[in-house]
C-alpha cells in the first residue's frame, strides 16, 4: 500500500554544520514499486548563509590542512564509506540499481575517493597547498629576475549540481578534486535519487572526518543559487545540455566570473571496423559492450553507446547478435529479485521521457527491431512474473536506421536502455557520422587494424573526450565503454558539455587558478616550497648529515675536483661493455661534429659525480631512489677536471612516516665552470 505525504519525512539537507529540514517538498519514489519514500525540498533554506559559511568556515578548516592531510582524510573517509555500503546498497535497489548497477556507482564513487588520495600523495607536495605548474621562466640576464607558474585554491566555493543516474559516484567525483584542492563543496543532487546521496552524506558525516565546513548538502532546489555566486566560486554541472546552456549564460558566470564547468547527454557511438567478422574476438567484444550499455543502470548512463555505427555489409549480423545477447542475459525487475540483471529507469517520469524520445526516433526514419515500448512483464521482489503498472520498468529497444544521416539519430537521446544502428561503407563516412553528434563523452573504435584505428581515432578526436580502442588484446581488461576512470579526463566538447569533471591532478586543478609569480630567485623559492638557481645557499655541515628536521632548502655541497683520464674512460668501456665510437676510436669521434675526439661516457660522470658528492657514513639519508630531467650539456675530454654540486631543492615529507622526501639540485660542471650536466637526485630522508 503506498504511503501518503503525512506518513514520510522530508528529506533532510546539511548546512552550516546541522542537519536542517524543510516542511514539504517533491515526492521521490521506489522505481519499482511506487512506494512514496521521501518528499525532497528546501523551501525556507539559508543558501546564502550556507554559501557563507563554506566561504568562512569550509576555506578556514581546509586551508589548516596540507595536499597530504587532505588526501589521507580522503582515504579514511573511503574507508567508512565501504563499510557503509551494504546500507548504502540497499537504498541504492529502491533507486532502480542493481547490485551490479551499485559497484558502478557505490563502489566506482569509493574508488574515486581512494584514487584521489593515492595521487594527492604521490603527485602533490606537503609544504605548501600551491602547485607549482611547470619549469621556471628566467627573465634577465643575470638571473635576478623569473617568473614562475602556479596554481592557488579559489577563495570560494564548490556547487556541485548533479545528475539522477549516479546519486554517489556523481557527487565523490567532483567531491574528490575539490576537497584535495582545498575547497569546500555544496552538493545538490536530483530529486529522484537524493536518498541516497542524503544517505552516503550522513555516512561521511557521522564519522567526523569532515573538516568543518568542507561538505554541505542541499536537497531540493537552488533555482536562485547563481546569484549569490561570484568570481570566488566554481559551479560543476552534470545533466541536460539545455539546462547547462541556461547556466552558461548566466551574468555571474559570463561577467561575473562564476567558474562553471559542465558535463552533459552526449550521443556517444561505437564504431565497428570493417576487418571485424562475426567470428572474430572484436565482433564478439562489441556485441557485448553495445548490450552492457544498454542495460547497465537501465541505459542511464552520460556515457551510454546511442549509436551503433557498423559495416553495412555485417549489420544484420550485429542486430541479431544482440538481440541473442539480451534474450540470452537481461532479465528486468525489481533489483531485490534473484536473478535480475536490469532495473527500472530512476522514475515514472524519465520512462515516460525516454519513451517520448523513442517515438520522436521512429518519427524521424527509425524502426524498432529489437523490444517495444509497451509495458514489460518484469520479475517481482518475491520472484512472481507479471506486469508492474506503477513500476520505472522498459525493455532495451534497439532501432535502426536506413538513412545513416537522420537528423534525429545525431540529435535526439533517449537516456535509457535505448540505442540506434546506422551503416557506413567507408573510414571517412564512419568518422563523419561519428562527429555528426556534436560533440561526445566517449566513442569506442573496435577493430585490429592499425590502419583503420589510426584514421578513426584522428578523425573523431576533435570531437570526443575520451577513445577507447577495443580489440582481442584489451577486451578482457579493458574497464570498457562506459566507465570513465579517475586518472583520466571525463568530459568532452560540444553538446557534451565542454567540461572535464576528472583526469587525475587535472581535476584538482579546476577548483584553482593559475597565476604567474614573479620576483627575484629568493622569493620564488620562498613561495614555490622549491630551490631554483640564483637563490642563496647555505654550505656547512654536509646536507646529507641532517635530517629533514633540519634540512632547508638551499643546503648545499660543492665536491672537490676529479680529473678525467684516457685510462679511465677505457676502462668504463670495458667493464660496462659500452664501446661506443665516441669513447673508443679518436679518429671516429672526432669526425663526429658534437665531440672534439674520444670523450667520456655521460654515465661514468655521474658515477663519480655521486662518489664526490655521496657522505658514507650511516646517517638520515636512507635511500637514493631515482634521476630526473637529465641532460648531458657540455662533452668532457681526457684531461678535463669535473665537480659537482649538490643543493636542497624540494623537500616532501611523508604524513605519517618516519622519513620523507627530498629533490636535489645536481650540477656538475668543468675547469672552465661550464656545465656538464644536470638533473635531480630523488632520496627518502629519515625526519629526525
Amino acid at each position: 500500500m503506498t504511503a501518503t505525504a503525512v506518513d514520510i519525512r522530508v528529506l533532510p539537507s546539511y548546512v552550516q554544520g546541522q542537519w536542517w529540514q524543510g516542511e514539504s517538498g517533491t515526492p521521490t519514489r521506489d522505481a519499482s514499486t511506487g512506494e512514496v519514500l521521501a518528499l525532497v525540498g528546501s523551501d525556507g533554506i539559508d543558501l546564502a548563509g550556507a554559501i557563507e559559511y563554506a566561504r568562512t568556515v569550509g576555506q578556514r578548516s581546509l586551508g589548516e590542512l596540507t595536499f597530504h592531510q587532505r588526501a589521507l582524510r580522503l582515504k579514511a573517509l573511503a574507508t567508512v564509506l565501504n563499510e557503509a555500503k551494504e546500507d548504502l546498497y540497499e537504498i541504492s535497489d529502491r533507486t532502480g540499481a542493481t547490485r551490479r548497477d551499485s559497484l558502478v556507482d557505490v563502489d566506482g564513487g569509493i574508488g574515486v575517493l581512494f584514487t584521489y588520495s593515492s595521487k594527492g600523495r604521490r603527485e602533490l607536495p606537503n609544504t605548501l597547498t600551491r602547485i607549482v605548474d611547470g619549469a621556471a621562466e628566467n627573465l634577465a640576464k643575470d638571473g635576478t629576475f623569473g617568473g614562475q607558474h602556479v596554481y592557488e585554491r579559489i577563495s570560494g566555493v564548490a556547487l556541485q549540481i548533479n545528475a539522477f543516474n549516479f546519486p554517489v559516484w556523481g557527487m565523490l567525483e567532483k567531491f574528490a578534486p575539490a576537497f584535495l584542492a582545498g575547497v569546500p563543496s555544496i552538493v545538490k543532487p536530483a530529486t529522484p535519487t537524493a536518498l541516497l546521496t542524503e544517505a552516503a552524506v550522513r555516512v561521511m558525516v557521522d564519522s567526523g572526518l569532515l573538516p568543518e565546513g568542507s561538505l554541505q548538502l542541499v536537497c531540493g532546489g537552488v533555482r536562485e543559487v547563481l546569484d549569490l555566486l561570484d568570481l570566488r566560486d566554481h559551479v560543476s554541472f552534470t545533466g541536460s545540455a539545455s539546462t547547462a546552456a541556461g547556466l552558461a549564460v548566466h551574468q555571474r558566470v559570463i561577467r561575473g566570473g562564476v567558474g562553471f564547468t559542465a558535463e552533459t547527454d552526449s550521443l556517444n557511438a561505437a564504431i565497428l571496423g570493417p576487418d571485424v567478422t562475426p567470428d572474430a574476438p572484436e565482433f564478439a567484444a562489441f556485441v557485448a559492450s553495445v548490450v552492457t550499455e544498454m542495460t547497465t543502470k537501465a541505459g542511464q548512463k552520460c556515457t551510454s553507446i546511442r549509436r551503433v555505427i557498423v559495416p553495412e555489409a555485417i549489420a544484420d549480423d550485429v542486430v541479431t547478435a544482440i538481440a541473442e545477447r539480451i534474450a540470452a542475459r537481461t532479465v528486468l525487475g525489481d533489483p531485490r529479485a534473484e536473478g535480475v540483471t536490469m532495473g527500472p529507469l530512476a522514475s515514472t517520469e524519465q520512462r515516460d521521457e525516454v519513451v517520448r524520445s523513442v517515438e520522436a526516433l521512429v518519427a524521424g526514419g527509425g524502426r524498432i527491431v529489437i523490444g517495444s515500448l509497451s509495458s514489460p512483464e518484469i520479475r517481482h521482489e518475491d520472484g512472481t512474473t507479471g506486469p508492474a503498472p506503477e513500476g520505472a520498468f522498459l525493455a532495451p529497444v534497439l532501432l535502426r536506421f536506413d538513412d545513416a544521416e537522420s537528423t534525429a539519430v545525431h540529435e535526439i537521446e533517449a537516456f535509457g536502455p535505448v540505442a540506434s544502428i546506422i551503416t557506413y561503407r567507408t573510414a571517412d563516412e564512419a568518422v563523419r557520422l561519428a562527429n555528426l553528434g556534436g560533440g561526445s563523452l566517449v566513442a569506442t573504435v573496435c577493430s585490429f587494424d592499425p590502419a583503420f584505428v589510426g584514421a578513426v581515432v584522428s578523425g573523431i578526436a576533435p570531437f570526443h573526450g575520451r577513445i577507447l580502442v577495443l580489440d582481442r588484446v584489451d577486451a578482457r581488461t579493458s574497464t570498457g565503454h562506459g566507465s570513465p576512470v579517475p586518472h583520466l579526463v571525463h568530459g568532452g566538447p560540444g553538446r557534451a558539455g565542454g567540461g572535464e569533471e576528472l583526469g587525475g591532478i587535472r581535476a584538482v586543478k579546476h577548483y584553482m587558478r593559475r597565476l604567474a609569480l614573479q620576483g627575484s630567485p629568493d622569493v620564488l623559492t620562498g613561495l614555490t616550497g622549491q630551490w631554483r638557481g640564483g637563490a642563496a645557499t647555505s654550505t656547512g655541515e654536509h646536507p646529507f648529515r641532517k635530517p629533514l628536521a633540519r634540512l632547508r632548502l638551499g643546503d648545499s655541497v660543492e665536491s672537490a675536483e676529479r680529473v678525467i683520464t684516457l685510462d679511465d674512460i677505457a676502462h668504463f668501456a670495458e667493464f660496462t661493455g659500452d664501446t661506443f665510437y665516441a669513447h673508443t676510436d679518436e679518429e671516429a669521434a672526432a669526425a663526429n661534429p658534437f665531440f672534439p675526439g674520444r670523450v667520456a661516457h655521460g654515465y661514468l660522470l655521474l658515477s663519480w659525480a655521486a662518489g664526490l658528492f655521496v657522505d658514507p657514513a650511516p646517517g638520515p639519508v636512507l635511500a637514493n631512489y631515482g634521476l630526473e630531467n637529465l641532460r648531458f650539456l657540455t662533452p668532457v675530454s681526457p684531461g678535463d677536471l669535473v665537480k659537482v654540486a649538490l643543493t636542497a631543492k624540494e623537500i616532501t615529507p611523508r604524513e605519517n612516516e618516519e622519513y620523507g622526501e627530498v629533490r636535489w639540485d645536481a650540477v656538475l660542471r668543468n675547469q672552465r665552470d661550464e656545465a656538464v650536466a644536470t638533473y635531480d637526485v630523488l632520496t627518502l630522508v629519515s625526519k629526525e
